[in-house]
Parts: C-alpha cells; sequence; structure tokens
C-alpha cells in the first residue's frame, strides 16, 4: 500500500441486520459496534461542536439539537432536508442494511422509507434521562449513533398496576462509533431511560444484554465504565410532515 494513501475507514458492517440482532432482547433490536469509523466520529462530533448556538437548548442537565427543526404538534414542517454531514454517512449506511436475506432495510416501512429527523443529545459525564417512550409522531423504530464515550441505556416495563418498575429489565452497552436499532415491542411497550451516574458499575456478561456484541468487552472486565462526554444521534421518521413547512418554517425551525 502506497504510504501517502489515508486508511480506510474502520467500519464493519453485516450482510444484514440479523447478524447483529441482540438475542437476548424482544425483537428486534440489533447492535452494530463499529458503525462510523473515529475519523467520521470526529468530523461529526466537529460538526456538532460548531453549530450555531441558536441550535442548542439548554436543559437541566444536558443540551440538545433538533434537525431539520422541532416538532410542532407532532408535526415536521417540511422546511428544509437534513445536513449531508447527518444523512452521511449515517443514514446511508442505515439504508444499506437489508433486515434479512429477503427483507429489505429497517425503514422500508416508514411513511418516507428513511428518517427524516434527527435529535442531537449532549450527555455530561453523570448527565442521565428519565425512563421514557419516544411517543406516536414517530414511526416506531429508532436509530441512535453513539459518540465520544460509552454509556448504559435502561429498559423499563411497567407493572400490572401501572407503575413503573424502578428495576431495569435489560441494560443495553451503547460503545462509541456504534449503532443501536430498537423497533417492535421494545418501542411501543418498554420505556428507556439512563441513569444520572458517573460510572456504570456491575458490567458483565450475565448483565449487559448486547455483551456479545459488543467491540470490546475486555474493556469493561472489571465490570465498570467511567463515562465520559458522549453524543448521540438519534434517526427517526416523522410520521406527519406539513407541506406548509416552506411558508411557516421560519417561525419554527432552528437556524
Amino acid at each position: 500500500m502506497d504510504p501517502n494513501t489515508p486508511p480506510l475507514p474502520r467500519i464493519n458492517l453485516p450482510a444484514s441486520l440479523e447478524h447483529r440482532r441482540i438475542p437476548a432482547l424482544p425483537p428486534a433490536a440489533y447492535y452494530i459496534a463499529d458503525f462510523v469509523s473515529e475519523e467520521e466520529e470526529r468530523a461529526i462530533l466537529q460538526k456538532v461542536e460548531t453549530a450555531p448556538k441558536a441550535r442548542w437548548r439548554q436543559l437541566t442537565h444536558r443540551r440538545l439539537q433538533t434537525w431539520p427543526s422541532d416538532l410542532v404538534k407532532s408535526t415536521l414542517l417540511d422546511s428544509q432536508p437534513l445536513p449531508d454531514w447527518l444523512s452521511q454517512p449515517a443514514i446511508t449506511r442505515i439504508l444499506s442494511i437489508p433486515l434479512s436475506d429477503s427483507e429489505p432495510h429497517i425503514f422500508a416501512s416508514s411513511p418516507h422509507g428513511q428518517p427524516n429527523h434527527v435529535l442531537i443529545n449532549e450527555y455530561p459525564p453523570s448527565a442521565g434521562i428519565m425512563p421514557h417512550k419516544d411517543g406516536s409522531a414517530y414511526h416506531p423504530t429508532v436509530c441512535t449513533v453513539s459518540l465520544g464515550s460509552s454509556l448504559c441505556l435502561n429498559l423499563y416495563k411497567s407493572k400490572e398496576d401501572g407503575a413503573l418498575d424502578p428495576e431495569p429489565v435489560w441494560r443495553i452497552l451503547q460503545e462509541p462509533r456504534s449503532l443501536l436499532i430498537t423497533t417492535g415491542e421494545l418501542y411501543d411497550e418498554y420505556l428507556h431511560g439512563i441513569d444520572s451516574i458517573p460510572a456504570d458499575v456491575n458490567l458483565s456478561e450475565q448483565s449487559i444484554a448486547n455483551w456479545g456484541l459488543l467491540r470490546s468487552p475486555s474493556r469493561y472486565k472489571d465490570g465498570r465504565n467511567e463515562r465520559q462526554i458522549r453524543i448521540s444521534l438519534t434517526y427517526r421518521d416523522v410520521l406527519k410532515v406539513s407541506k406548509l413547512g416552506s411558508k411557516l418554517g421560519a417561525f419554527f425551525k432552528r437556524p
């Protein structure tokens, strides 16, 4: 190889999502450890960090960006497409991976055939998010790209009396540069959240649902993950898109 030739991006896409299904979870959840390369991770993080200040919304313990705009009454204003740095490589790769040898990609049955909305969350080391569901504004498929640091996503189930069981049913460890896809029963019936703790503990093959799909399980052999700043990119297809967005978008969209 020519020493002046830049190295190829280190990614490891499966022939189908079925090869990356998380067997411990109800159908269907998938985990791809090397979805983007380190070079691509750096490029995306640079775009996130240099976004206009008006793009950021400050919450109590974290901040977020919404692309291409916020939802208005569960509706996306069709004012502008997603920028290239959010489409490439993530959406292109998501759509390139079939569900199985006989089934098309994960968004084939969604209204627009691909994600049209991205939520970017910045989690400081001790920040989390309360257990919640994503709601009915979206097609029931969520694709989350994690950048910067690892953390555990907890999945919860309500008890028979309707109260939330405080103990998670499963935990998923999301590594930097990974893609997690959840859909179907996991979207409709389970809540997901992130503990507000500086480190994830008690990590093992018995406690982490996707342990066998991790890039580096040996990194967590002591059962502990010290958190750093994590950026998550959540890709979804908003069901309702207003064609009035081109006229009204200036009143609702962020720069």
